[in-house]
């Protein structure tokens, strides 16, 4: 069972009596009357970070994973609490000083306040993350319009290029190497669209399970189905080389997470304002394809359809 599948059937009906949960098919809390907004975050030693050798990158993809959250709804990040499990290696002075450096820096990059949390000892490391914004409005899932366009920020795949060079399961240059390992630990969050995704967007969330799975999670509820172009989905010219050197396929690289870009819909008349808008703020704003009614489709450049032979549609956290 996977944790979709779990939370719909053994968490769901716990949630009915309080919409502000909005019935566990998002990824924040929204009390509309308070303006308030909250999202949680659990990060776990050799699921989300394969070791602790670089404790000060692993605090900095904790946070931006975490706020991504609060940013892709149309939320200015406010506050954070950090909970965590560490164990004597990471309670090493210098190791506890790399981590309070990096985060200081984070909390500064991100005007974010550290307001609470917990520390306990465990031999398996983790991390927990709240963060707090307020707003009268957020962009839900489920919100899509039929013939919206399909909008995604920055660029993928990197990350996951980074996580397989760290594994060993694919090879690359030290230049390539290094730039893929840093988009890895350090995503480069489009923070600023904030202020816009509820200007501009029909339906919203962050890409952190993969492209196509989180796609279908935004319109999970709705009677509404998507067609993706491959060739339209950005990635970077060291991935484009990469794929090119070594005959990978593009669809293999572009829905398997630690993106943490923003995934969004929006009406066809909004195409030219969000052309604009991404050259005015400088944040890449790619259409990559439209809703429809017509069965679910993900197309490459001979316009064959790739659902069934696409590897991975995202990352599923397994429960035996």
């Amino acid at each position: 069972m996977d944790d979709d599948k779990l939370i719909k059937k053994y968490f769901y009906k716990l949630s009915k009596n309080n919409p502000s949960s909005l019935y566990l098919n998002d990824d924040v809390f929204f009390d509309k009357k308070r303006e308030l907004v909250i999202s949680t975050d659990t990060y776990n030693e050799k699921i989300h970070y394969k070791n602790l050798n670089h404790p000060d990158l692993i605090i900095k993809k904790i946070i931006r994973s975490s706020i991504s959250d609060l940013i892709c709804k149309g939320v200015k990040p406010k506050y954070i609490f950090i909970s965590a499990s560490i164990n004597k290696f990471l309670a090493k002075h210098s190791n506890l000083i790399l981590i309070i450096n990096s985060l200081k820096k984070e909390l500064k990059k991100y005007q974010i306040l550290l307001s609470g949390g917990d520390t306990t000892f465990s031999k398996i490391t983790s991390f927990t993350v709240t963060s707090v914004g307020f707003a009268k409005k957020i962009i839900q899932r489920n919100e899509t319009k039929l013939n919206d366009i399909i909008y995604v920020t920055g660029n993928l795949g990197d990350a996951f290029t980074g996580l397989m060079l760290m594994n060993n399961k694919i090879k690359a240059n030290k230049s390539e190497t290094d730039y893929f390992k840093k988009k890895y630990f350090t995503p480069n969050l489009p923070f600023d669209l904030y202020k816009f995704i509820p200007k501009i967007a029909s339906s919203s969330m962050d890409v952190s399970d993969g492209l196509i799975l989180d796609l279908e999670r935004m319109m999970n509820r709705q009677k509404l189905n998507y067609k993706i172009h491959i060739d339209k989905v950005p990635i970077s010219k060291k991935l484009k080389n990469l794929i090119k050197q070594n005959k990978f396929k593009k669809e293999n690289f572009i829905s398997n997470g630690d993106d943490y870009q923003i995934l969004f819909t929006s009406s066809p008349k909004n195409l030219n304002k969000i052309k604009k808008l991404a050259s005015r703020i400088k944040i890449k704003i790619t259409p990559i394809g439209k809703i429809i009614k017509e069965a679910n489709l993900i197309l490459n450049s001979n316009n064959e359809n790739l659902i069934k032979s696409m590897k991975i549609k995202g990352y599923l956290h397994t429960f035996r």
